[in-house]
């Protein structure tokens, strides 16, 4: 997707109430219908459409975000003014999740801490300043805001890691142990967020799925000892399964390499991706993956050909279509199939290809929080192209065979 211009089209975007009781007809007939690009609003609105069952809807018109967005913003020479003050998020109790959406090496972190507690790096040649960690997630909580004005939004949940810590200059001579609290400086490399909407849900092979937004910043994507250029953000709508918390990430719900050059433009770009988002199409591929199932054998010869995947030589791999899991990912999955709760096999050995899909993001919260996204989405493409090969129609036969 080109994140240096978009479409300045407002499209409808809300539903009020979304029930949850999608009724799919053959899905060999509607799903080549769902390829075209429609916008959220789309999935819920459109006359005759029996696919959701929408009750009190309600649309809102965005209005335009990005006019004063130069169309030929050039990225050697970045526009800072203009910055949009942080959004003042309302006072929300959180949802306390039952598992957390990564692990790895994060902790959680309050919004409160990034804003009271933490430095902001700058650029170190023109000593202007990165788009800092709580604005993106203001940002963000501000545009899920406008276009979804009815829903109820959950308090943004945070995981940070790599910390880098400083102390202030009247402490360069003291020993640790004699630092005075002010004196430390803290602020986090990487971050990553979600801000869930609970009230949009539905079921997915008995598991709860509602909508959901967030995104990822790591500032050793930035070159901080230049001057400042376009800065780089992964964001992503899609669905969250509460029964385990794992996230759901679609091809069109996801931008990879998001710039921008301040909190405005973000915005505006952020906006345009969750317009733009096929909701209705993810949900369905998701729906057909429960239909779909794998033997103990066939299991055991993903498992095998995913470990062998990782020492193919450099042109073999190349002609397989990309697996982005380790050894340790595989390992966990091998593992799960037999002791997840949720996921594991059935008594005869086979297991769907929504588990099997739940299999790999439940082993990807493994993952660092700068290859999380990425992995996340790769499972979903993965898991469709195990689906299609049971069809007789797939480049990843290889897995299987």
């Amino acid at each position: 997707m080109d994140t240096t211009k978009f479409s300045k089209t407002p499209n409808i975007i809300e539903e009020h109430i979304l029930q949850g009781n999608l009724t799919f007809r053959d899905a060999v007939g509607i799903v080549p219908a769902l390829r075209e690009k429609k916008s959220i609003g789309g999935i819920f609105l459109d006359d005759g459409n029996d696919f959701l069952d929408a009750e009190y809807a309600e649309v809102f018109y965005p209005s335009k975000m990005n006019d004063i967005l130069s169309d030929n913003l050039v990225s050697s020479e970045v526009d800072t003014k203009n910055l949009v003050q942080p959004f003042l998020m309302p006072k929300i109790e959180k949802e306390i999740p039952n598992n957390p959406f990564i692990v790895a090496n994060t902790t959680e972190i309050e919004l409160e801490h990034l804003r009271n507690d933490c430095i902001i790096p700058v650029f170190s040649k023109d000593n202007e300043k990165t788009i800092a960690h709580q604005e993106f997630i203001d940002v963000v909580y501000e545009a899920v805001s406008k276009l979804f004005p009815f829903q109820s939004i959950i308090e943004p949940e945070i995981r940070v890691s790599h910390q880098i810590k400083g102390r202030t200059p009247d402490a360069i001579y003291k020993n640790v142990k004699d630092l005075m609290e002010h004196e430390k400086t803290i602020y986090y490399e990487r971050i990553a967020f979600v801000v869930k909407i609970p009230s949009i849900k539905h079921l997915v092979n008995g598991n709860e799925i509602s909508l959901c937004v967030g995104g990822v910043r790591s500032y050793n994507q930035e070159n901080l000892y230049n001057k400042k250029t376009l800065e780089k953000f992964k964001f992503f709508i899609g669905f969250q399964n509460f029964v385990c918390m794992n996230l759901c990430v679609s091809s069109d719900g996801f931008v990879e390499d998001l710039r921008a050059s301040n909190a405005l433009e973000l915005q505006s770009k952020t906006i345009e991706v969750m317009q733009n988002y096929n909701a209705e199409l993810h949900l369905v591929e998701m729906k057909e993956l429960s239909q779909d199932y794998l033997s103990e054998h066939q299991f055991a010869q993903l498992i095998g050909r995913s470990r062998l995947y990782q020492h193919l030589p450099k042109l073999e791999r190349s002609k397989i279509p990309e697996l982005n899991f380790n050894d340790s990912h595989i390992n966990t999955i091998a593992k799960d199939y037999y002791e997840d709760k949720d996921f594991s096999r059935m008594e005869d050995g086979r297991i769907n290809l929504w588990n099997v899909y739940n299999l790999f993001t439940q082993a990807n919260k493994s993952s660092y929080i700068d290859t999380f996204l990425d992995r996340n989405l790769n499972a979903f493409e993965f898991s469709k192209g195990i689906q299609k090969t049971l069809n007789g129609n797939s480049d990843y036969h290889w897995f299987l065979s």
